[in-house]
């Protein structure tokens, strides 16, 4: 790898799949190398959370703000740290390494995939890639990962006769065009992917590969595309009633899937007009995000070895409905993600690497708690998730929860300044008198007096709301507009 590739490297943020490492400790009389034992561990740590989530590549020899410093170690201290791996976790874990010269510093980039075995810190715990942190993991969902784990091998399967000839190599010249890698695409795609087996004579490619950049998706897998269906009406009438006005199907590699079908959906994403600040506004009736997102999810998540149903759009007048194969993989669970938790785990990691660096994928677990604040902002009612046998739906409906005044008034609040619960109580105070008690505030965003008194208290702090009175439990809004 020659500099211009580590250019590239750091020209991408730390995030899910790519963390950078400095071998040196900066105290107050200047920086000091680490001991070798120590930045062993770290490595050990940060490639066994990446190897037990999605995977990913840490570079060691540099600071966080991406300054390179290299790595003062000689040789047989540089072999240490590239065994550290392999010593200190449970099992071994060995990372595809390759040590890089960037004029007279010397660098280290260790690439591991996701793997099907929960790694640990020898008598030690079990550390979990999650965007940018590497967190450890407790002790009851270190067995709901084991027994997910064991749901992702379609992904990894070699289709019967399947060949390097069998993918589209314009697809993956654009691919690797958008992600500025200059390598040849049988390296990038085995290397840094794990989408090839180059063991045999021609590369072979894994079920991921083929539905990632296959000629002929068709010959692999039936149904992987998306069906979209337009309804007149609250919901799906028969028969004679039958109240289908419009039914598209999107196939095709997946690479590609997402932004064909997203840009036809689109078109049936109707605009409203509403009264902003004296003037007519239009406004799309589902936030563009929340609908996407729940698009890209489907194609990302969905069981692919449930090869008899594809991901369904339904579009009724008062709400859209995505439909995908397969229930959310353990150890996510529904009223996590109804608490709008953050948390990720990929039952295609090999796919969802591939999308995350393409940008359809941005904060891993961050996804699901912005479509709960951008249909709060849009004053609409919260996404709602289920499960019906192998179907998990994602349901947003356009019917405002707020008038138009009221919503217009509340959005003179940022996001970032205010909470989905404090919202709803500016809301309610808006409509009576633009005063609340904390009585109210409990009662409203159903919590404990802990919890509404630290509500209340960061709103006092941030100059939103002031009490009424010296000490008094009430409390009013300090007017913005």
């Amino acid at each position: 790898m020659h500099a211009d590739a580590i250019g590239l490297l750091l020209k991408q943020e730390r995030g899910q799949f790519l963390d950078f490492l400095s071998a040196y400790e900066h105290r107050r009389g200047g920086p000091q190398k680490k001991k070798e034992e120590e930045l062993g561990r770290e490595v050990a740590r940060l490639l066994s959370g990446m190897a037990n989530a999605d995977g990913g590549t840490l570079l060691v020899g540099v600071e966080a703000d991406k300054t390179i410093t290299g790595i003062p170690y000689d040789a047989k201290e540089l072999v240490a740290l590239l065994q550290a791996p392999q010593n200190l976790l449970r099992p071994a874990l060995t990372p595809a390494s390759e040590t890089i010269r960037v004029g007279n510093l010397q660098l280290l980039k260790l690439e591991v995939g996701s793997s099907l075995e929960i790694y640990r810190i020898a008598g030690g715990r079990s550390y979990y890639r999650l965007a940018a942190e590497t967190a450890a993991l407790p002790s009851e969902q270190i067995h709901s990962l084991k027994e997910a784990k064991k749901t992702v091998f379609y992904e990894r399967q070699q289709a019967l006769n399947a060949t390097w000839q069998d993918l589209d190599l314009d697809l993956i010249q654009e691919f690797l065009h958008k992600i500025q890698d200059p390598r040849q695409p049988e390296s990038v795609l085995a290397q840094s992917y794990h989408l090839l087996d180059n063991s045999r004579a021609l590369p072979a490619p894994n079920m991921a590969a083929l539905l990632l950049f296959a000629k002929d998706l068709s010959r692999w897998h039936p149904r992987c595309g998306i069906d979209f269906v337009k309804y007149e009406g609250p919901e799906r009438q028969y028969g004679a009633a039958l109240n289908v006005v419009k039914r598209l199907r999107f196939d095709g590699p997946l690479v590609r899937l997402i932004d064909e079908a997203v840009g036809r959906i689109k078109e049936h994403i109707r605009e409203r007009t509403i009264l902003h600040d004296l003037f007519f506004r239009e406004r799309l009736e589902y936030p563009t995000f929340a609908w996407q997102e729940a698009v890209v999810n489907a194609v990302a998540h969905r069981d692919y070895a449930l090869s008899g149903a594809s991901i369904e759009v339904w579009m009724f007048d008062d709400h859209i409905t995505v439909r995908s194969p397969g229930p959310p993989p353990l150890p996510v669970s529904l009223e996590q993600i109804r608490q709008q938790k953050s948390i990720h785990f990929s039952r295609n990691p090999l796919i969802v690497r591939v999308l995350a660096d393409m940008g359809y994928l941005r904060e891993m677990g961050e996804g699901v708690p912005r479509m709960f604040q951008e249909m709060e902002t849009y004053g609409l009612n919260p996404p709602e998730f289920s499960t019906n046998g192998f179907i998990f739906t994602v349901t947003l409906r356009n019917a405002p929860v707020y008038d138009d005044d009221t919503l217009r008034w509340l959005n003179q609040f940022a996001a970032s300044s205010v909470n989905l619960r404090q919202r709803r109580l500016l809301a309610y105070a808006y409509c009576h008198g633009k005063t609340f008690s904390t009585t109210e505030y409990e009662r409203i965003a159903e919590v404990d007096r802990d919890t509404a008194y630290r509500d209340i208290r960061l709103m006092v702090k941030s100059g939103i709301v002031a009490p009424v009175k010296p000490k008094s439990r009430s409390y009013r809004i300090i007017e913005r507009l």
